[in-house]
């Protein structure tokens, strides 16, 4: 079998393509806070990776090929060729792809957050000027003696 027709390759060139999309679209959300921006993003992730089971019918009587594919595909080519039965179960798990993205999204905000610091009272609040062990330092001036 050549190359160009493998099951994986095909897999394999989908993974990277969809790795792509996600980030030139994080990218493209770099307006939005990181609250909106994480969360969205993985929604559009869980949407491409959720997979989903087909069936097509092949040119013998009562054949059919069973496989794999994304399920927002699956709910596509069954909505444009009118399937109600293919339509259901791929909709169904395109929802959940994009409800589990969504959540780890919030998932990552929540963890990247990170403790906030408190800032005493005498101290700026950017951390300029202490050091090591909070002592205020003096920054060198140059021409005054």
């Amino acid at each position: 079998m050549p190359i160009t027709e493998s099951m994986s390759l095909l897999w394999l060139s989908y993974g990277v393509l969809s790795l792509v999309i996600l980030l030139t679209g994080y990218l493209g959300l770099a307006f939005l806070p990181r609250l909106l921006r994480l969360p969205i993003t993985w929604l559009v992730a869980g949407v491409m990776w959720m997979p989903a089971r087909f069936q097509l019918p092949l040119l013998e009587d009562g054949d059919v090929y069973t496989g794999f594919a994304p399920a927002v595909v699956v709910a596509a080519v069954a909505f444009l060729e009118r399937n109600a039965d293919a339509l259901m179960p791929a909709l169904v798990l395109t929802l959940l792809g994009a409800g589990l993205g969504a959540l780890f999204g919030l998932l990552l905000w929540w963890r990247g957050r990170g403790p906030s610091k408190s800032v005493s009272p005498g101290e700026p609040e950017n951390g300029a000027g202490v050091g090591p062990r909070g002592a205020v330092r003096r920054e060198p001036v140059v021409g005054q003696g």
